[in-house]
């Protein structure tokens, strides 16, 4: 028996996704976008001392995939560093690849009745590859410590 693509959990948390939460004035900002389905996300991140995510803010505009996805990695995202979230980003992009594990992110494999559909896979991975450009950006940007 298959899973199905857009279960009750993956619709519960993309209704979670504060759609227009961006930071007012973020160290880093980036925005991704899906040419195969037009799904876009923008996110702004602040760093603290030690350069981990402080603050994270979006804007979703995205199928329930990409809203979903942005869902689990704005709740992880916080105390992260560019590192670690270059890292998960990576492991998605290779685990809906055919990667045999999910990247150790708390619920990710929520996804996978979405690995045999690789036209939905732009879209899981945006809000990823977004906080991890935004958060390499606010690193670049930030003063030697």
């Amino acid at each position: 028996m298959t899973a199905t693509l857009y279960n009750q959990e993956i619709l519960r948390l993309a209704a979670s996704v504060p759609f227009d939460a961006r930071l007012p004035d973020p160290h880093g900002s980036a925005e991704r976008r899906s040419p195969i389905c037009g799904s876009r996300v923008t996110v702004d991140v602040n760093l603290d001392d030690a350069g981990r995510i402080a603050e994270i803010g979006m804007r979703v505009r995205a199928c329930a995939l990409g809203q979903a996805s942005s869902a689990l990695m704005a709740k992880g995202a916080v105390g992260k560093s560019p590192e670690e979230l270059n890292a998960v980003s990576d492991a998605l992009t290779a685990w809906l690849a055919g990667g045999e594990t999910p990247p150790d992110w708390p619920e990710l494999d929520l996804f996978a009745p979405a690995l045999p559909h690789s036209a939905r896979h732009p879209s899981i991975r945006l809000a990823f590859e977004a906080a991890a450009e935004a958060a390499e950006a606010a690193r670049q940007k930030a003063p030697a410590r």
